[in-house]
């Protein structure tokens, strides 16, 4: 603290002044030095004044364990924020798609709607109503078919469009007469055997168990029945030889058991889904429920509408399909323009490899003009593509590939994009 007596006079020059009060302050540093110095002038500390440290002595008290704590603390940060990261990265790896943009190369709308495009499982098999109790039935003949196809994500609530022959194959051309006979022949059977003193809870059981037994061979005559390939009960005909008066006929066919069989008018068997289910692009083996929404009307288009279980499109899928910015004025789409298709031709054959589900895509030309309803491309595909998306040069959905030629590879036909509101609307 600067004392009164070295104020500055105004009597005297500055330099005179300054030189004053720089021997005033050091005046008083050495007397307070000595001061402090003298052993016998010491005061004693009083014990309410707290004690103060240097700067060096409090990082000397540092506590390590906090450190370390914390240090944990940040590691762990870091990690949760790397995996995050990287999580968000995976969820959003495809590019969104700026609206109306055309996307000019294969390679972008490979990218930009890969994720959108699914592989879909449908297993079906054979059921018998009988009585109003519903089974399936697992007779050796009555073998689960399973066939794949494509589909694509079209809004945010878990709906795909596909073809109607992917979600009711049994009602394709080339199978649809065998599942007819079969379904007549298994009918016949069951009610060979079947008798109405079986419980519907046993129906199953009772029907496997006896299944060699059963016979499709009606047999014309005044009893009627089914003839029984193993050999087993006869039918009893009045005309036999081997009988020559009414009442040895009566007391034999009082002799023999009656069974009362289940009428075929009580039996009906038909083939139904099993398990319908699609795979995303990049997936391992993980199969999304779906359950089928809705099947078109008219057997000339074939569409049909399919849906996730928990109505929730993936977050992995970045860009849906918009079908408000699809081609519906088919008539603007000519031979000589590209035609770009990705799916799943062949199914798991072709999709499967070592890092998970891959989607293929394949490009070609419009190779016809459109009747209104259908379109051909000279795209190459096979079974399983069914139902795949395909484009023009800029990425908007022109057609809904469902059928190809076998014999010749490069000839398909899609759908016209305009014929997905008859399913779907948007």
């Amino acid at each position: 603290m600067i004392n009164e007596e070295n104020e500055f006079d105004p009597g005297l020059g500055k330099k005179e002044q300054v030189e004053s009060q720089d021997n005033s302050i050091t005046d008083e540093f050495v007397e307070s030095s000595e001061t402090l110095d003298s052993p016998q002038q010491a005061q004693p500390v009083s014990s309410s004044i707290p004690e103060t440290t240097s700067p060096s002595a409090d990082k000397k008290k540092k506590n390590p364990y906090k450190i370390a704590f914390f240090s944990l603390g940040s590691v762990i940060i870091l990690g949760a924020a790397s995996i995050f990261g990287y999580k968000y990265y995976k969820d959003h790896q495809s590019v969104p798609v700026v609206e109306n943009a055309c996307l000019d190369t294969d390679t972008k709308i490979y990218d930009a709607y890969k994720d959108a495009v699914v592989m879909v499982k449908h297993t079906y098999g054979y059921f018998a109503k009988i009585k109003g109790k519903e089974i399936q039935l697992n007779v050796p003949e009555a073998t689960v078919e399973i066939v794949y196809g494509t589909a694509f994500f079209v809004d945010k609530k878990g709906n795909m469009i596909s073809n109607s022959h992917v979600l009711e194959p049994w009602k394709s051309d080339d199978v649809s007469e065998q599942i007819a006979t079969n379904s007549g022949n298994f009918k016949r059977k069951i009610a060979s055997i079947l008798t109405n003193d079986i419980s519907a809870d046993g129906f199953e059981t009772f029907i496997l168990s006896n299944w060699n037994s059963a016979s499709a061979d009606y047999r014309e005559g005044d009893e009627g029945g089914y003839e029984n390939e193993s050999g087993g009960e006869e039918f009893i005909n009045s005309e036999s030889g081997a009988i020559d008066s009414a009442t040895a006929v009566a007391d034999l066919a009082a002799s023999i058991p009656h069974k009362d069989y289940v009428s075929e008018d009580d039996i009906e068997v038909y083939v139904k889904t099993i398990d319908i289910s699609v795979a995303l692009h990049d997936s391992n083996d993980e199969w999304l429920i779906c359950d089928i929404v809705k099947i078109s009307d008219d057997a000339s288009v074939d569409l049909g509408v399919l849906q996730l279980s928990d109505k929730e499109t993936p977050n992995t899928v970045t860009n849906i399909i918009d079908l408000n910015n699809s081609i519906t004025d088919d008539k603007s789409l000519h031979p000589g323009e590209k035609a770009v298709m990705i799916g799943y031709p062949l199914g798991e054959n072709l999709a499967q490899t070592n890092s998970g589900v891959k989607v293929q895509l394949y490009d070609g030309q419009i190779s016809k003009e459109t009747d209104g309803n259908k379109i051909q491309y000279s795209v190459t595909s096979t079974h399983g593509a069914s139902g795949a998306p395909v484009f023009n040069n800029c990425g908007q959905l022109i057609a809904v590939n469902f059928s190809g030629l076998d014999q010749v590879q490069g000839f398909n036909f899609g759908m016209v994009a305009k014929q997905i509101k008859s399913v779907y609307s948007y």
